[in-house]
């Protein structure tokens, strides 16, 4: 059974915005990092903006930036952004209803998967792009960063550049 991976991409993408601080990022920028196609990308900055989470302009300087500051946008801002709710789902196919267990499972199973829910939306309302972004730092310094070193030509050197000298500090 597969797992989603929005999520994870979402707060990538957000990350390197963060990173990034005012400088709108191109979309194939974005996919650079995240190593999937720009079109990808695009996608889910649709949907980030239409959760007011990035602001985006068109054209040779524009971009896609963060639409507020990292320390208001929660990881559950991001994960209802682009999330379906439900960590875990029923059965794709009804279990056998004249089965003991097949008859009641989804019932006994909504119940739980309900706790996991909202469980999991406690975690993530409780932390912020900021506390991602902090947690973040002392891996980039480790790597005297080379996890940014994507960014190879143009804006992207000079996002590079911010990003290394914002790590150190």
């Amino acid at each position: 059974m597969s797992t989603s991976s929005r999520f994870a991409v979402a707060v990538h993408v957000l990350t390197l915005m963060a990173w990034a601080d005012e400088e709108p990022l191109k979309s194939e920028q974005v996919a650079e990092s995240v190593n999937t196609n720009a079109v990808v990308i695009r996608r889910m900055l649709c949907e980030l903006a239409e959760s007011n989470l990035v602001v985006s302009q068109t054209g040779s300087m524009g971009g896609s930036k963060l639409a507020r500051l990292p320390e208001r946008i929660t990881l559950l801002d991001i994960y209802q952004a682009v999330e379906s709710r439900g960590v875990f789902s029923l059965h794709r196919h009804p279990p056998n209803p004249d089965c003991p267990v097949g008859v009641n499972i989804g019932t006994v199973l909504n119940d739980v998967l309900d706790e996991v829910d909202s469980a999991v939306e406690r975690v993530l309302a409780n932390m912020t792009l900021r506390d991602v972004v902090a947690r973040l730092k002392p891996c980039v310094s480790a790597t005297n960063g080379k996890s940014v070193s994507a960014a190879t030509n143009g804006k992207r050197k000079q996002v590079a550049a911010r990003v290394q000298v914002s790590a150190r500090n």
